[in-house]
């Protein structure tokens, strides 16, 4: 996946990538059960109707075939997930970049993570955020700067609250 995603970096399909979601949350916390890999992307021309169609026509021209909303490459369905907030264009931009079997990979950080989780603010998003934070990948304060960047300090007090029984 990560030679696929640099490879459609380096031929302008994309202007960058970052794995996010349940299968970027293993990076920092144990194991947790997932169906695919979301990879959050910002395209050349996100103005498009089928913004995604040249991604899909690469991957095509490679072999891999959609299959849903995903396409399979190697062991994981893959996802692709626009930009579609200014929290998610932040988290792209200071995504991190890791080491996959030798080949880098671009990585959204722990703090992201558990923001692009609050303001999605399902049952399993609060249990990433908890994970995230039972496994010190980040702390109530390094959240709370990026919420309150993107208008969602309201929504972690609330979280603190309900979970953490913070007054």
């Amino acid at each position: 996946m990560a030679t696929l995603l640099n490879a459609m970096r380096e031929a302008e399909v994309i202007a960058e990538y970052a794995l996010f979601g349940a299968a970027a949350q293993m990076r920092y916390t144990e194991a947790v059960a997932t169906f695919d890999a979301d990879v959050l992307v910002a395209v050349p021309s996100p103005q498009r109707l089928d913004v995604l169609r040249p991604l899909y026509d690469f991957c095509a021209q490679r072999g891999w075939q959609p299959e849903g909303e995903a396409i399979p490459v190697g062991a994981w369905p893959v996802q692709f997930i626009p930009v579609f907030s200014p929290l998610t264009r932040e988290a792209l931009a200071l995504a991190d970049t890791a080491d996959f079997d030798g080949v880098p990979f671009r990585v959204v950080r722990a703090d992201h993570l558990a923001v692009i989780a609050l303001s999605v603010g399902r049952a399993k998003d609060f249990a990433r955020i908890l994970a995230l934070l039972e496994a010190k990948a980040v702390t109530p304060e390094s959240v709370v700067g990026v919420a309150a960047r993107h208008g969602l300090a309201e929504a972690w007090t609330q979280f603190q609250r309900r979970f953490l029984h913070a007054s």
